[in-house]
């Protein structure tokens, strides 16, 4: 059932995977290096583009709803009232 193969490599750790490996950085080198104007003149506008999705992805935990009703925390009784 369970059969283990001592002799194989993964295909990571393979001659062909190391040199499509070498074959991307190179590509990615050369991209960046041909486009990193058009690159780096949309980095603002991500920056900027970040902030209301921050917004979203991070404020989920504000309002937690319940069948369309805002759940309330019952009052802690902390003994520092004023009454």
């Amino acid at each position: 059932m369970n059969e283990v193969h001592h002799g194989t490599r993964p295909f990571w750790k393979s001659r062909s995977a190391i040199a499509l490996l070498g074959f991307a950085a190179i590509a990615l080198f050369l991209l960046f290096s041909e486009h990193r104007a058009h690159f780096l003149g949309v980095l603002p506008y991500l920056l900027l583009l970040s902030c209301p999705l921050m917004h979203l992805f991070m404020h989920h935990g504000h309002g937690h709803r319940h069948n369309g009703a805002l759940r309330k925390e019952p009052p802690s009784d902390s003994g520092d009232s004023h009454d």
